[in-house]
C-alpha cells in the first residue's frame, strides 16, 4: 500500500454523485479470487485511467460492471441504481446510456461499418432503416472516418480505422458513459495520440464519462484527469498523474518513475483535472 493519505472531502467534491459506484466488489473464477472487496468510484464528465499489472484484473473490472461477469458479493451502483435491485426494464435503459469499445474493437466480421454502428440501434430502438443509416453515417463523420468508410467491411480497414469505427459503434446511442479497454494498443504513436485527441474532444463536446483501461502512458499524461490503480486485487491508489510521481508503492514507482517514464514539465499547460483529490483506496 502506499503512502498516499484520503485528503478531507472539500464541498464541490461532496456534492458531486459518482456516474458508477463500485463498492466491496469480489469477483472470484472458481477457487481463484480476482477481485476482493473493491471499491472505486467515477464521476460526471471524467476521463479515468484504470491500470495495473498484465492480468491484474482491469478488464475483469469493467466487464463487470458491465454485466458480463457475476460478482460473488458487493454492490455496484449506476446512475444511482444498484443494478442488483432493477427490473429488466430499468436495466435496459441503464445499457442505453453505455457504449463499449472492446480492445480488439469486436466488430462483426461479416457486416460492414454502417451495419456494425447499427447493431445498438437494432437491438434497442425501433427506427426506420433510412434513420439508422443517417445516424449511422453521423457517428462515422463524428469519430473522423471519411463517408466510403461505411461501406467498407472489418477485413478492408486498418487498425486505426477498426478502433475509429468500433468508437462510432460505441456511441451510437449517444451515451453518458463509455468504456475503452485499451484504446491505443496495437496503434502506432502519431495514431495514438490522434485517438486520444478524438476521446479528448468527445468528453469536452458531449460531456462523456470515460472509463479508460489501458497501459499507455501517454494516454495517461495526455488525457486522463485521474487515475486508479489495481493492485492486490483492490484499488490501492487513486489521484492525478503528479500525484502519482510521489507514491512509493514499488509498482506503481516503477511505472511512472522507471526508465521508460515521462517527465511532467511544470510550465506546460495540463488539461482539467477531476474534482477528486489523491487517495489511498480502502
Amino acid at each position: 500500500m502506499s503512502d498516499v493519505v484520503n485528503p478531507a472531502p472539500d464541498q464541490a467534491q461532496r456534492s458531486r454523485e459518482p456516474v458508477i459506484s463500485v463498492r466491496d466488489v469480489t469477483v472470484s473464477f472458481g477457487s481463484q479470487t480476482v477481485l476482493d472487496k473493491l471499491c472505486l468510484d467515477i464521476f460526471p464528465g471524467e476521463i479515468l485511467g484504470f491500470i495495473g499489472p498484465s492480468g491484474s484484473g482491469k478488464s475483469v473490472l469493467m466487464r463487470t460492471i458491465l454485466g458480463l461477469n457475476r460478482k460473488a458479493s458487493g454492490e455496484i451502483r449506476i446512475f444511482g441504481r444498484n443494478i442488483d435491485n432493477v427490473t429488466e426494464t430499468e436495466k435496459m435503459a441503464i445499457d442505453m446510456r453505455m457504449g463499449v469499445l472492446f480492445q480488439h474493437g469486436a466488430l462483426f466480421s461479416s457486416l460492414n461499418v454502417l451495419e456494425n454502428i447499427q447493431v445498438p440501434m437494432r437491438e434497442y430502438l425501433d427506427l426506420s432503416p433510412k434513420l439508422m443509416d443517417e445516424l449511422a453515417r453521423l457517428k462515422i463523420d463524428l469519430v473522423g472516418l471519411t463517408p466510403d468508410t461505411a461501406e467498407k467491411f472489418p477485413s478492408e480497414l486498418s487498425g486505426g480505422m477498426i478502433k475509429r469505427a468500433a468508437l462510432a459503434r460505441a456511441l451510437a446511442l449517444d451515451p453518458d458513459v463509455v468504456f475503452l479497454d485499451e484504446p491505443t494498443s496495437g496503434l502506432d504513436p502519431i495514431g495514438a495520440a490522434e485517438f486520444d485527441d478524438l476521446i479528448a474532444n468527445l468528453r469536452d463536446t458531449m460531456g462523456l464519462t470515460v472509463y479508460m483501461v489501458t497501459h499507455d502512458l501517454d494516454s495517461l499524461f495526455a488525457v486522463c484527469d485521474r487515475i486508479a490503480v489495481l493492485g492486490k486485487k483492490r484499488v490501492l491508489v487513486e489521484g492525478t498523474i503528479e500525484d502519482m510521481l510521489t507514491v512509493d508503492d514499488p509498482w506503481v514507482k516503477s511505472y511512472f518513475r522507471g526508465k521508460r517514464a515521462r517527465q511532467i514539465d511544470p510550465a506546460a499547460p495540463t488539461r482539467r483535472r477531476a474534482e477528486t483529490g489523491p487517495r489511498q483506496a480502502g
